[in-house]
């Protein structure tokens, strides 16, 4: 089974995070050709002195990473999930999973913009945090999951580019997605951080696939 306490071994630490997150939403918009099928998006000026990395589908699956001075929260949804609200009779958030977050980060998980129209709980089966000055990423310690899931609150696919960081493996996701071929020293290169020339963004570009 693989759960939040699993993705909580594997995320790198914050400012490792920020980059890799940055790194996909880059790699992307330049594999893509139409911003609106673009699943990973960066947002650095999410609010006064935050920023959020953004994940969503288009299958009514997402996630968001908010970091601010208080620290950073990883809110996760997976619509499936039989932890969904929406899969219980109270149409609560699972019981565990976000009752631990500390009070300084509740204003990053009760953001407006988590929550479907008309309902009055944050849209979550994953959370994960941590606070500046920490040194491990932490999860509701009291979690009892459903059985017979093998992610039963999606963080296994939900967080897979993040907790598996490596070049193959994002360059695999994207080839998948766009189903075409993306060079792998074009993700390496974008993936370290650095800027995308024009070379190469000439080689992660559509136009360059005949």
């Amino acid at each position: 089974m693989s759960t939040v306490y699993e993705a909580a071994a594997l995320l790198p630490d914050p400012a490792e995070l920020r980059v890799h997150l940055r790194a996909l939403a880059v790699l992307d918009a330049t594999i893509g050709d139409d911003p609106q099928f673009c699943v990973y998006a960066f947002n650095a000026d999410w609010g006064p002195g935050e920023e959020a990395a953004l994940m969503d589908n288009g299958s009514g699956d997402d996630f968001s990473v908010l970091f601010a001075p208080a620290g950073v929260l990883i809110r996760g949804f997976d619509h499936e999930s039989a932890m969904s609200p929406y899969g219980t009779d109270d149409e609560e958030v699972w019981p565990g999973v976000v009752d631990e977050v500390p009070a300084a980060l509740l204003p990053l998980l009760n953001d407006p913009a988590f929550r479907d129209e008309g309902l009055d709980f944050t849209r979550v089966t994953v959370c994960l945090w941590r606070e500046t000055g920490d040194t491990a990423w932490r999860a509701g310690s009291a979690i009892d999951f459903p059985v017979g899931h093998e992610s039963p609150d999606g963080s296994g696919f939900l967080l897979h580019l993040l907790t598996d960081r490596s070049p193959e493996t994002v360059q695999a996701h994207f080839e998948d997605y766009y189903e075409r071929p993306v060079p792998l020293d074009a993700v390496r290169h974008v993936l370290a951080g650095h800027p995308v020339t024009p070379a190469i963004a000439a080689a992660l570009s559509p136009a360059e696939v005949s």
